[in-house]
């Protein structure tokens, strides 16, 4: 390809493509064209003020472009003295957060809160709440002593009854019928008995 046939004009849409004028896009209108009716110019603007407009457009758009790699690259930068400093962003975060913390602490909010709740802690009615909560704990624990108390008793005296006496009895005696004298520890076999066995167990 042929410099002279390549386009050189950095606004224009054919940059850098090597484009053939012969083939040529001429008869497809560009953005910002004087026969462009896709864009007209705005009231009051010549052409001249227009196309001045565009060059001091496409300069800002240049710096801004160039102020972003300039950014990017310092960050990097950023990033790598604190690798190097070991600075994590979990450090970061923590440091963060103990600053914003401090700071909470030394608001004014904080302060005013912090002395108001001062206040009311040493404020007679808090202690009289406080001494009223402390004497329902204690009547509290000594209501369920006192019940715990009155169960115990009555658990011993039901348990010396005549109907438990006799609920306990028969109780006993079926124990006695379904687990036989080895449940009292009485007659205990040994384990060499001969004991007759069937020929063919179930199992």
């Amino acid at each position: 390809m042929d410099p002279a046939s390549q386009d050189i004009n950095l606004n224009s849409p054919n940059k850098g493509l090597g484009v053939d004028q012969s083939d040529s896009l001429s008869d497809v209108p560009v953005e910002g064209a004087v026969g462009n009716s896709a864009n007209p110019l705005p009231p009051g603007l010549t052409e001249e003020e227009a196309e001045e407009l565009r060059i001091e457009l496409s300069k800002v758009e240049e710096e801004i472009n160039t102020l972003r790699q300039v950014l990017s690259a310092k960050e990097r930068h950023a990033t790598e003295l604190k690798r190097k400093l070991g600075l994590s962003p979990l450090n970061e975060l923590k440091q963060n957060l103990t600053k914003s913390w401090q700071d909470v602490q030394t608001s004014n909010a904080y302060l005013s809160a912090s002395a108001t709740l001062d206040d009311i802690a040493h404020s007679e009615v808090y202690k009289k709440t406080q001494e009223t909560l402390s004497q329902a704990g204690q009547k509290t624990t000594a209501a369920i002593s006192t019940v715990g108390t009155a169960i115990t008793r009555r658990l011993g005296d039901m348990r010396n009854s005549a109907t438990f006496k006799s609920f306990e009895d028969k109780v006993g005696n079926l124990k006695y019928k379904v687990v036989g004298p080895k449940g009292n520890g009485e007659a205990v076999s040994s384990p060499t008995d001969t004991t007759p066995t069937q020929e063919n167990p179930p199992f």
